[in-house]
């Protein structure tokens, strides 16, 4: 790790992470710490005032590479892609560059759990985090889970452990980071945008043990194609979840029961039909979070009754309530068509389908063709109307149940309330990011719960 006593930091992206990675490393004793963003601070929407006051510098606008000048060490928040002239510019210099999470890995006295994965990573994380807690009090819980992992590290300090949620964009400037567990739900395509393709969209995934060694454990899902492969490269001790097959070792289910068998020990946990949470994706997500925390020390019976008290996460088949009949569900997570996918097979049919935003232009044929199957109806918004409208009537959607909303989720609750009724429920599942109309899902996400609650009224 590096002493940051009288050493010049540069941090780059004001968020979530940068504003932490700032804050902390400026409290570690470096001299100088400057975070600077390429937008304007009036075109940013944080509260800056606590980074101004542990003494870091703030410069907007344009990032010249005078900027790197005596710098002694980058770092990145996720937002921000290697790929830019400034960093580019740092690597030609041989200015070591690093993200939040390895700053957060330097700063780690504890064991780290981490989690990724194309979806379910915030459930898992979650409710990994819950499990852990049953062993650990102090055990922290941050990442891309919205909580900066580096001030994580600093709070749960020694004898205790990290859950970390970790994106593809987060690996992306680690060169150190190896968890004593890691778990990799799935990989499917997502953010080719930013990565360029899907190899080096999986490349970042498998970073993340890449530096395992056989004292670690590596948590696969079996069930996927991509993920099952990684335990070829793997050096740790490969552990599989299931939910399709039974595994001679590993989580799986077998007669309705979420069991583990490990090293000739074998546990049942709990039923199906005893976990809150909704869906076969959250099967998964369960047997990934009971073998890590099993593997990271947590008992059995702690295990089981965390599991079946576990509640799931906000906007993800968040249940928001009833109207007219009708039930509303929130799942503005399902930021892709996987994920959205997999909300729609949670339901038996009879779904009145919102859909739409910001359009990862991902294939919409999966997605389009179990719409047709399970959604009466379907209501776009955003910039993804158009293209996901045209690729529902070419798979054979019919044109009168598809309503176009514009920009205005009111406008689409509204529609969905006037055409909807039992036995159906109303889903928002976008299948897309949400940045053409809000600052996050979260914001759609609440937005909708809120429009809901009105309607209620």
């Amino acid at each position: 790790m590096m002493d940051f006593a009288n050493k010049n930091v540069l941090v780059v992206g004001v968020g979530i992470s940068g504003n932490a990675a700032a804050e902390t490393v400026k409290k570690l004793g470096a001299s100088r710490v400057v975070l600077s963003d390429s937008k304007q601070e009036k075109d940013l929407k944080y509260d800056l005032s606590e980074v101004r006051s542990a003494g870091v510098e703030l410069l907007f606008g344009a990032q010249e590479n005078s900027l790197l000048d005596g710098v002694d060490l980058m770092i990145l928040s996720p937002a921000v892609p290697v790929r830019v002239p400034l960093v580019q510019e740092a690597y030609k210099r041989s200015i070591p560059v690093i993200s939040e999470i390895q700053l957060a890995y330097w700063l780690a006295k504890s064991p780290i759990l981490a989690v990724t994965g194309t979806n379910g990573k915030t459930t898992t994380v979650t409710l990994l985090g819950d499990l852990m807690k049953t062993r650990y009090e102090n055990a922290g819980v941050g990442g891309n889970i919205g909580v900066p992992l580096c001030r994580e590290a600093l709070r749960a300090g020694e004898e205790s452990c990290l859950v970390a949620e970790i994106s593809s964009y987060q690996m992306e400037a680690t060169t150190e980071f190896k968890p004593h567990i890691a778990v990799v739900l799935n990989v499917t395509p997502d953010h080719v945008v930013r990565h360029g393709n899907l190899d080096v969209y999986q490349q970042m995934k498998e970073k993340m043990f890449a530096q395992q060694t056989a004292e670690d454990y590596l948590v696969l899902n079996y069930d996927n194609d991509k993920t099952r492969d990684m335990a070829k490269r793997a050096r740790a001790q490969v552990c599989f979840f299931s939910r399709l097959a039974k595994l001679e070792e590993g989580a799986f289910v077998q007669d309705d029961w979420l069991t583990i068998v490990w090293r000739g020990q074998t546990c049942r946990l709990c039923r199906t039909d005893e976990l809150k949470i909704k869906g076969g994706h959250n099967i998964e997500n369960a047997l990934a979070a009971a073998a890590a925390a099993f593997l990271g020390g947590a008992r059995i019976p702690k295990i089981i009754d965390v599991l079946k008290e576990f509640p799931g996460v906000e906007h993800r088949i968040e249940p928001v309530d009833t109207v007219d009949g009708v039930p509303y569900y929130n799942d503005s997570k399902a930021t892709n068509t996987d994920s959205a996918v997999k909300a729609l097979e949670s339901f038996d049919g009879h779904i009145v389908l919102i859909a739409g935003g910001d359009d990862k232009l991902t294939d919409l044929t999966d997605f389009m063709t179990l719409v047709r199957e399970r959604a009466d109806e379907l209501i776009l918004v955003g910039d993804a109307a158009a293209r996901f409208k045209e690729n529902a009537l070419k798979l054979g959607y019919p044109a009168e149940h598809i309503h176009e909303a514009g920009y205005s989720m009111e406008e689409a609750v509204k529609k969905a309330h006037a055409i909807s009724g039992p036995p159906q429920v109303v889903l928002l599942s976008p299948a897309c990011a949400s940045f053409d109309m809000y600052d996050g899902y979260e914001e759609r996400g609440r937005d909708f719960k809120r429009l809901v609650k009105e309607l209620k009224a």
